[in-house]
This record gives structure tokens, C-alpha cells and sequence, in this order.
């Protein structure tokens, strides 16, 4: 056994001992490296990937963090999670509350959404930007007072983010701009309001709150106030008067600030568009609240002022346009609207004078005092003498129209009994008959949907339209119609539609006699025009109509059947409203040509009055077809050789008479 001497086995273990020491720093110095480099790395470390090199990657230049409001801050200043580079993709979002505690504090809400929780609200960068944001103060700033209306609308203009949030109005960026705000703001007016100056609660951009908050700036008994930052006097004036008597006391039916002049879309008063101009105060601004039975009702108010205002002089100048005349503004006053018990009122019955002086000069007390709202209570005079000439009415104009159908038939009879000539077969009267009915129901169901507010119309179809009874009225006319266009198209194969269809090709003599008409109607000729079977009025006609029906029918079928039209031919809303104008005033067009060109040539013109009967009996007074057709009349007299003045029995007449078979 070896025996070592005294303490050589501490003097074994001590460099044993320095080894393990060396070994577990030198371990510890990989582990804590880590952290070292973490706490280490600065900005150019984090802009070796953000140069904008890797498009995957987000670029962050030197210089936009250098001009930012941020700058001197450490990218770890705000992107507190990132331990390592490279970093995690998924960075936890920049707290921006960490620092502005106040604003995180407010910025609560956006609307109807709460930050962190309502998928889809803005946060900080959405309205600041990210790595470049800048002091409010800076002209290029999102959020500088001349930016902000942009920054707002790229959201509030997005029509999928409104439809999304059910934001009634899905364009309140492009509303503003075409406002009296917007355009103010245009000019570089920056006391003009913007989005915050109505939306920020009590001053703060960041508190926006819905409508419904009784905090929220745009509450509706928070408006006047709102509005009255700016419109100090306006304001004033609105609290005075009944309006906002009833608004202090919490009735939500007196209207505010936006309830008369709009809310992002408010135009100047003197511009026709604006809900308060002279164009539109009385009938569409005043009259929704002050006809309504049920507001009448709720607030103890005579019914009917509105439409005794209508029917007063000033009523009826102002319906016509007249700017100038006296509305319910011009009486009552715009803001500081009091009733007239109150004496401080501009129509107290002390100051009418001087109300109505401002338009009627020199009007004396007495004629101010004529009431202008006054219903006239039944059994006073203006009542009766209304019935006495209702009665008179009734009964001079009356005998007056039955004088004249007495004397329109007599004067028809009278014309039938002198010597005809044959104009129109059996077949062809009953053609123009289907044609005359299918085209004036048409004609006035289908001007009853576009017109159905007229009186005509709702004499016919009622207060509501009658939509469903007239589109059904409307289609089986319109089958009716088709069914008379195929008849005629079969006629025309006929050896009296073939004569007939000859007649109607037009032609140079169609020139040469517009070109006679017209000399000879100016006095330049004394040779007047001798057409024959048809002239060149009756070929316009009838090409007219064919047009006219190839056009309403195609246009017709469109709307008609405007799903199939759609999935089959992949139709547009553009190209359905395309045929709904052309199918209306293609409709205007055929009623006007038929009404003056038509009916002046077989009703009203001079020797056809009262009326050409060829449409009901076939026949023409030969006097009549001498005028008219005397080319066809002198062929027809040189063969059948009778004396036109001779007026035979009817069974004489009719195998005498000369048919030229054809519509009129």
C-alpha cells in the first residue's frame, strides 16, 4: 500500500475542482448569451430584413421612423415581445395604451363596436399609420384636420365594411365632400367641420360613441349642442323656441338641428337642393312633421295647416317655383320658432304688422289680422257660396256637354246619310278596333305606374297605385295587342293585304308630296296635293307604328320577363333600367304622335270634324274622300260613274258604294 504524504489528495482535487468551474461558466455563457444579444440588438439589426428587399416582409426605412413623432424609440419600445432575431411571424399587436394610458382609457368604443372585442374596429394605426406617424399638427398627417375626412371615408366609404356593420349610410365620406362642411373644408377653411367636431364626445377624437349614448355628440338631444360649437346664435335661438322647449323636456319627436337640414349632406340654404331652401321648406321639410295626425294629435295641433298653407296664394307661388314668395320661414322664423300666444313671437297678433310689412309694405293692423292657416267652419258664407257654384257648375257645364253630344250626333247622322264611299272591310275595322283598345289601356295603365301620385290615375287605381290590378291589366292588353300584330301579319299574305301592304311601301312620291303639303299650305302653290289611296300621312303612320311595336315589345318582354333576361343572356341592372326609359318614353312618343298627328287627320282637321266613320261603319262621306284622297276619288268617280251629291236607299248605296279596303 502506498502511503502519499501529507495533503497530496486535496492537492489532487483542487485543479479537478478549477475544471468543473471553468466547464459550467463556460456552459452558463451559451445559455445566458441569448438574453445578452436580446437586451443587445438595436434598430439596424431589425432593418437588415425590413429594407424592403423580401416583399414578404414588411419595409421600414430609417427615414420614416427619423420623422416620426417616435423618433429616438427603440423598435422593442413598442414591439415588446420580440426576445430573438429573427423574431416570431406572429408579433403580439403594439399596445399603444402602455404609453397614452389617458387615450387607452377613452378609446374604448368605435360606434356600436368595442376595441378588442368587435371584430373589424380601427385601431390606432388604422387612423395613425404604423412606423410614420406624425403630430397631429403635421399637414401630411391621416389625422391632421385636413386629412381626416379621407381617413374616415376609407372606411365609412368601403360599402362591404358598412354592409357589415349595417351602417345605414354607406357613403357619408362622398355626402360630405358635395356639403356645405366639405366644400368649406375644400377651400382650406379649417374651422370647417370635419368628421370629430360632430363624432368626438366632449372634444375627444378618440370617444366616439353611437347614437343611442346619451353621452355620444350626436345623441339626438345632444345635436343642438353639437352643432352650436360653431352655430353659437343658431343654437341660441333654437333653445328660445318651441322646438327646443319640447327637446329640453325629452320628447324625441322635436326635431333638432339634422332633422331639418340633414346631417352629412347639409347644402346652403339658397342652394334648390337644400331640405331648407325656399324651393322645398314648406312642403318637404316642414309638412312631414306638421301633417302628421299622430304628431298633431301627441302635441294638441290644429290638423290641416299644411294644406291650408298649400291652397293659400303663398302656397300655390311657392308650389310654382317663385323663390321670393313668403314660407313657413318667412312667418315663423327659422330657429326661434314661438307660438303665437307668446308675445315675443314674430306672429303674435302684435307683431303680424310688422311681419307681413317685411314683404306687403304699408299693410294696415286690420289686414295683418286675416287669417292665413283658417279653416273655414261649415255653414259660413265662403262654405255656401262654394256649394252654390259646385251646383252651378255642375249644372251650367252639365247642359253644356249634353247640348254638345246632342249636336255631335246629330251633325254624325247627318254625315252618314250622304252618299259614302267604302274605305275599310270588315277585317280591317276589327284590326284598328283591337289596335285602338290594347293601345289606350295600355297607354294608361302603363302611365299609371310612373305617374300613379296624379290625380287621373288615382281616380282609377286608388291612393295606393293599384299595382297588382294594373300590371295585370297592363300584360293581358299587351297579349291583346300581340294577338292583333299577328292577326295583321296574317292579313298581309291576303289578296287585300297584299293591295294593302302595295300602298303603304312608301316611295319618291312621298317627298314630292310633303314638298307640295308644304307649298301649297304656306300659300306658295294654288295646286293642292291630289293623294290617292294613302298619302304620305297615313305611310308615316303606319311605319311609325310598326317601329313602335317592334321597340314596346322588345323592351316590353325585357321587363316583362327580366329574370329569364338576366340568367340568360347575363343582363345588367344598367341594361333593365336601359329598357325601362326606352320602353317609357317610346310610350310617351307613341301617345303624342297618335294624339297629334292621328287624330287631327280623322278627327279635328277641317272637313273631317267631327269625325271621319270610316273606323266604325267602313265608309267615308264621299265629300269627305274628295277632300282627302281626291287622286283616288276621280279614278273611283271616272269608273263607277255616279253622281257623288246622289244620296241612294242604304241597300242602293251599298251595291253602288267603291271600296278601297283598307285601315284608315
Amino acid at each position: 500500500m502506498h502511503v502519499g504524504l501529507p495533503g497530496s489528495e486535496r492537492s489532487c482535487r483542487l485543479p479537478r475542482m478549477l475544471f468543473l468551474t471553468c466547464a459550467l461558466l463556460v456552459g452558463l455563457s451559451g445559455g445566458f448569451s441569448r438574453f445578452a444579444r436580446a437586451a443587445d440588438f438595436d434598430d439596424s439589426d431589425c432593418l437588415m430584413c425590413h429594407d424592403g428587399s423580401d416583399s414578404d416582409i414588411p419595409a421600414v426605412s430609417q427615414d420614416q421612423l427619423g420623422h416620426s413623432v417616435h423618433e429616438g424609440f427603440a423598435c422593442t419600445d413598442c414591439h415588446a415581445d420580440i426576445a430573438d432575431i429573427p423574431h416570431e411571424d406572429d408579433l403580439a399587436p403594439v399596445a399603444c395604451g402602455s404609453c397614452h394610458e389617458d387615450i387607452g382609457d377613452e378609446y374604448t368604443r368605435h360606434g356600436l363596436g368595442i376595441v378588442g372585442v368587435t371584430d373589424g374596429v380601427p385601431s390606432c394605426r388604422d387612423c395613425h399609420g404604423t412606423h410614420e406617424i406624425l403630430a397631429v399638427s403635421d399637414p401630411v398627417s391621416p389625422v391632421n384636420v385636413r386629412n381626416l375626412p379621407q381617413t374616415c371615408a376609407r372606411c365609412h366609404d368601403d360599402i362591404n365594411l358598412t354592409s357589415k356593420f349595417d351602417i345605414k349610410l354607406a357613403h357619408a365620406g362622398e355626402s360630405y365632400e358635395t356639403s356645405v362642411h366639405g366644400l368649406a373644408h375644400q377651400r382650406g377653411d379649417d374651422l370647417a367641420a370635419v368628421c370629430i367636431s360632430c363624432h368626438g364626445t366632449q372634444g375627444s377624437a378618440h370617444r366616439i360613441l353611437p347614437r343611442g349614448d346619451t353621452e355620444s355628440a350626436i345623441n339626438h338631444f345632444n345635436v343642438p349642442h353639437t352643432c352650436g360649437q360653431c352655430h353659437a346664435e343658431e343654437e341660441a335661438e333654437y333653445w328660445e323656441g318651441i322646438h327646443g322647449h319640447f327637446t329640453l323636456r325629452g320628447d324625441t319627436h322635436a326635431p333638432v338641428c339634422t332633422d331639418c337640414h340633414g346631417e352629412h349632406g347639409i347644402l346652403p340654404p339658397d342652394d334648390p337642393r337644400a331640405t331648407v331652401s325656399p324651393y322645398r321648406l314648406a312642403e318637404s321639410t316642414c309638412t312631414p312633421c306638421h301633417d302628421s295626425a299622430r304628431l298633431n294629435e301627441s302635441f294638441g295641433l290644429e290638423k290641416g295647416r299644411d294644406v291650408t298653407f298649400i291652397d293659400s296664394y303663398h302656397g300655390l307661388k311657392s308650389r310654382a317655383g317663385d323663390t321670393t314668395v313668403a314660407n313657413c320661414a318667412s312667418c315663423h322664423g327659422a330657429h326661434r320658432i314661438l307660438p303665437s300666444s307668446d308675445p315675443r313671437s314674430s306672429i303674435s297678433p302684435d307683431s303680424l304688422q310688422v311681419t307681413c310689412g317685411g314683404c306687403h309694405t304699408g299693410i294696415s293692423a286690420k289686414a295683418a289680422q286675416v287669417p292665413i292657416h283658417a279653416i273655414v267652419p261649415e255653414g259660413k258664407w265662403p262654405g255656401l257660396f262654394r256649394v252654390i257654384y259646385t251646383l252651378l257648375i255642375v249644372g251650367v257645364i252639365g247642359g253644356m256637354v249634353g247640348y254638345v253630344l246632342l249636336d255631335y250626333r246629330r251633325q254624325y247622322r247627318e254625315s252618314l246619310r250622304r252618299p259614302q264611299i267604302a274605305r275599310m272591310s270588315k277585317n280591317a275595322i276589327i284590326q284598328h278596333m283591337l289596335l285602338f283598345v290594347s293601345f289606350t289601356v295600355l297607354v294608361i295603365t302603363g302611365l299609371a305606374l310612373r305617374y300613379s301620385a296624379h290625380w287621373p290615375f288615382q281616380w282609377l287605381f286608388g291612393w295606393d297605385g293599384g299595382f297588382g290590378i294594373r300590371g295585370t291589366i297592363h300584360r293581358c292588353a299587351a297579349a291583346l295587342f300581340l294577338f292583333s300584330v299577328v292577326w295583321h301579319v296574317i292579313y298581309l299574305f291576303s289578296r287585300e293585304g297584299r293591295g294593302f301592304l302595295g300602298g303603304m311601301v312608301p316611295g319618291r312620291r312621298d317627298l314630292v308630296e310633303v314638298a307640295q303639303a308644304i307649298r301649297y299650305n304656306l300659300g306658295l302653290s294654288r295646286e293642292k296635293p291630289r293623294f290617292g289611296r294613302f298619302s304620305f300621312v297615313e305611310r308615316a303612320e303606319y311605319w311609325a307604328l310598326v317601329w313602335g311595336t317592334v321597340v314596346m315589345a322588345a323592351t316590353g318582354f325585357a321587363l316583362w320577363f327580366r329574370n329569364f333576361v338576366v340568367l340568360r343572356f347575363d343582363a345588367t341592372a344598367s341594361f333593365l333600367e336601359v329598357m325601362r326609359v326606352i320602353h317609357l318614353y317610346e310610350a310617351w312618343l307613341a301617345t303624342l304622335a297618335i294624339l297629334v298627328w292621328h287624330f287631327y287627320g280623322v278627327i279635328f282637321k277641317p272637313g273631317v270634324y267631327p269625325g271621319n266613320p270610316a273606323w266604325l261603319t267602313g265608309s267615308m262621306p264621299a265629300e269627305m274622300h274628295e277632300e282627302e284622297h281626291p287622286g283616288e276619288h276621280e279614278e273611283h268617280g271616272h269608273r263607277g260613274g255616279r253622281d257623288r251629291h246622289e244620296d241612294p236607299a242604304p241597300a242602293e248605296r251599298k251595291r253602288r258604294e267603291v271600296r278601297a279596303d283598307a285601315p284608315v
